[in-house]
């Protein structure tokens, strides 16, 4: 049987529970990512009654395209899902070629070759509000670009190589451009689980810059179902946005972890620098993916948070012994 979804990056937060998404609906889907499968306590297709459904291939894009090719080939998967990328902005500064291989010239090599495979109906590029740069305003969907950061110029790049393919070669991607998702099995160096399972154990936080930017935070579950409806009667060549219409400063974020855990602001964060190149606000407008798919976000903040530390309580004694801080792979 031909499957039909291909995940890239589906050990990322955002692909796992993509993953989960689409066994939960009676889907085949095939997983492909650098590193093998993650524990369990972070992939979500792993809680699944469906997980059988799902079949995971550990292949490195930068250094085994071949077989991903060959995958590609075999099974000839009707839509691709890309949520494979370098991220993390901050550390982008100490190696930016990293950030530059992965996020650009790997992706380049990739779609070159699909371009070739007409079994592709839909090619859903998942990018970053980033590449706008700090917004001042709610912005539609857009190409004018202002990166700020190297992990920013490597995603602004890729987005533009990628609509050249849609203009000259009619290649079928659509493109996605997100808040801040969370959600249970999100990484432990993700402010909303790094507060909350710091608050847990009596820990210290770093508030980058007091806290002060300002972020809009959607609860993965709103993602994927966004995802979905793109995959099902979005437009080829179209960029769609997908965020809540509600923003909070990371400051006041905290504090609502602070209330949930009966922590003391004060014994929870210290106040740090500003990271460099950081972006004070990306505010997203949303009329389009509303209007045209009919979509909007569902569960609140403060409903996304209860469930994001109910996954946090049930695994603490897991959690607690895992790194809270990001690890650069190659």
């Amino acid at each position: 049987m031909h499957l039909k979804y291909l995940i890239i990056g589906s050990n990322s937060f955002s692909g796992s529970h993509f993953a989960q998404y689409l066994i939960s609906k009676k889907h085949n889907v095939l997983g492909v990512s650098r590193s093998k499968e993650i524990n369990k306590v972070f992939l979500p297709y792993k809680w699944s009654k469906q997980k059988k459904n799902f079949k995971f291939f550990q292949i490195n894009i930068n250094k085994q395209l071949h077989v991903l090719l060959k995958l590609i080939k075999k099974h000839k998967p009707q839509y691709i899902i890309n949520f494979a990328a370098q991220g993390m902005v901050a550390q982008s500064w100490d190696s930016p070629e990293d950030w530059y291989q992965t996020n650009l010239l790997g992706q380049v090599k990739l779609h070159n070759e699909l371009r070739k495979f007409k079994s592709i109906k839909k090619y859903i590029h998942i990018t970053t509000p980033e590449v706008y740069g700090n917004t001042k305003k709610w912005i539609k969907e857009n190409y004018e670009f202002q990166p700020s950061t190297p992990y920013a110029v490597s995603r602004a790049s890729c987005d533009l190589h990628l609509m050249s393919f849609y203009k000259n070669y009619k290649f079928p991607v659509i493109f996605t451009r997100g808040a801040n998702v969370f959600g249970p099995g999100q990484q432990l160096y993700r402010i909303i689980t790094k507060a909350m399972i710091s608050a847990r154990l009596g820990e210290k936080i770093n508030l980058h810059g007091g806290g002060s930017s300002k972020r809009s935070f959607i609860y993965i579950e709103d993602v994927c179902d966004a995802i979905y409806k793109i995959i099902k009667k979005g437009k080829i060549g179209e960029t769609y946005h997908i965020s809540t219409n509600k923003i909070i400063s990371i400051r006041s974020l905290v504090k609502k972890i602070c209330l949930m855990t009966n922590t003391k602001f004060e014994n929870l964060t210290k106040i740090s620098k500003e990271r460099k190149g950081k972006d004070q606000a990306y505010l997203l407008n949303t009329s389009k993916i509303r209007k045209k798919l009919n979509w909007k976000d569902k569960i609140t903040l403060d409903d996304g948070l209860k469930k994001t530390l109910d996954w946090v309580d049930n695994k603490l004694s897991y959690l607690k012994k895992t790194p809270r801080e990001y690890k650069h792979k190659i």
